[in-house]
């Protein structure tokens, strides 16, 4: 029977993958847009060519967004892209609790949230 090690996470998939902080950071946010977008449209059973018509971009766009592809949108063009679905964006800033020099990145779904038809 052959053993497998298994590594505790630090809670931060992009961090555990090598990604620096900053970068880290910056995947954490546009993943979980990524995220509420994917679920906005799957919500309202709309095929990839209905979402296109209201998203202003072509289908293709469309498909790679649902795959989970990230590369090539921008955090800005996805807080677009849900503003465009009648969906709240809030971004929190605030100081870090004493002791941690640094900032965190965090994303978190508000409990009300539905998708409207």
């Amino acid at each position: 029977m052959t053993r497998t090690t298994i590594t505790k996470g630090s809670g931060n998939v992009f961090r555990d993958l090598g990604f620096s902080e900053e970068k880290s950071a910056e995947l954490i946010l546009k993943s979980s847009l990524l995220q509420a977008l994917q679920e906005t449209i799957k919500g309202r059973g709309w095929k990839q060519v209905e979402a296109a018509a209201q998203l202003g971009i072509d289908q293709a766009k469309v498909s790679k967004l649902l795959a989970g592809q990230m590369a090539g949108f921008s955090i800005e063009r996805l807080v677009h892209f849900l503003s465009l679905l009648g969906q709240d964006v809030e971004v929190t800033v605030r100081k870090a609790p004493r002791g941690r020099r640094r900032g965190k990145v965090r994303t978190r779904r508000s409990k009300t949230h539905k998708i409207p038809a």
